[in-house]
């Protein structure tokens, strides 16, 4: 099952409204993974749901890509294992190239690193491949509406993970502190690694590190956390300008 606006629990990223999908205007669905045989069964389970109408399948990010140059599909949905490119990659090429169009990850790994990734990358929501039917449509309705979508499997896991870690300073290295702290100041990433003297990638790893300690899935949780439990100081309003 998935959380959803209307499920117990659901979390919410309201945006501009949507037109209502119907048979005549349809949610537009862009389907990639690269088994044809799950393309072609995704797209029969969608399909089943006259207000959706699949646009085109890919087998590839690159393949995506190409699709998306000349389409404009109102929701991808991608698999996070893709050859070459990883459905988190051409993810964060979609969000970046495409940002109207939404991001349902459907995968089969409910592994924390996948999740927490997906979600800084900004997907619309996580779904497993053992969702059934009516969780996958009511998922596509959902993600096409602004709301975001995770699967409840992984949902209830991330709660686990984050009960079970003790979040606490002692737990991060000085850099790890270091590195939250400029994250509390709103630091970006590349402004972290000049300020730091560090490449971009291992300020990357790091904050990685920071979200797993912490039993988080975004540097806004982490940094929220943080200064909740008192592990950095609460940023002056100076320090954003």
């Amino acid at each position: 099952m998935s959380d959803v606006l209307d499920s117990p629990g659901a979390e919410r990223s309201p945006n501009g409204a949507n037109s209502v999908p119907s048979p005549t205007n349809p949610i537009r669905v862009l389907i990639v993974d690269d088994h044809a045989l799950v393309r072609e069964g995704t797209r029969q389970l969608l399909e089943q749901d006259p207000a959706i109408e699949v646009v085109a399948t890919a087998g590839s990010g690159e393949d995506a890509l190409e699709q998306l140059a000349v389409l404009s599909p109102d929701v991808a949905l991608v698999d996070v294992n893709l050859p070459s490119m990883s459905g988190l990659e051409l993810s964060r090429t979609i969000l970046a190239t495409k940002p109207a169009v939404r991001i349902l990850i459907l995968s089969a790994y409910d592994e924390y690193a996948y999740v927490a990734e997906a979600l800084e990358v900004g997907v619309g929501g996580y779904l497993l491949k053992t969702a059934s039917t009516k969780e996958l449509i009511d998922a596509v309705r959902a993600v096409y509406d602004g709301v975001f979508v995770l699967d409840r499997q992984v949902s209830k896991r991330l709660v686990r993970r984050r009960d079970a870690m003790s979040p606490t300073i002692g737990s991060l290295t000085p850099r790890e502190t270091a590195v939250l702290e400029l994250l509390a100041q709103g630091r970006s990433n590349k402004q972290i690694a000049a300020e730091l003297e560090l490449g971009i990638r291992t300020v990357e790893g790091y904050v990685s590190n920071i979200l797993g300690k912490l039993g988080v899935t975004s540097r806004t949780e982490a940094v929220t956390h943080a200064i909740s439990h008192r592990l950095v100081n609460a940023p002056n309003h100076d320090d954003f300008n």
